[in-house]
């Protein structure tokens, strides 16, 4: 399973990709479980070089019933900023933030790798 994140360029929040538009809650983010619809997200995302940066899919693992980011630092990026628990995406609470909290792993996701090699 798959989602794919961003960067908005107008202020640097982490976005998700949901049915042709970003959102910034992960909780709300569209999974993928084919990789057809996750490169057409992707090149999608990509045409935007002035709405959002750095868009790429990640890894997701099962956590608490539900999906969240294999990779830590997806997990701190759904959350953030993670300072403070009253901060931040993770202050509104719920199940989607509970699985984030409790996700294990700490691989790197794929789509990111690719991103750093500049695949």
């Amino acid at each position: 399973m798959k989602a794919v994140v961003a960067n908005r360029l107008i202020d640097g929040e982490v976005v998700f990709w949901k049915s042709g538009q970003w959102v910034e809650r992960f909780g709300d983010a569209e999974l993928f479980d084919a990789e057809a619809p996750v490169e057409h997200a992707v090149s999608v995302g990509k045409g935007q070089p002035t709405v959002v940066v750095d868009v790429y899919p990640i890894d997701l693992v099962q956590s608490d019933g539900r999906w969240a980011p294999l990779s830590y630092r997806e997990r701190i990026r759904a959350l953030g900023p993670t300072n403070e628990p009253t901060h931040g995406k993770q202050a509104e609470g719920g199940d989607v933030v509970e699985a984030l909290r409790h996700a294990a792993g700490a691989a790197r996701s794929t789509g990111r790798v690719d991103l750093i090699r500049r695949k």
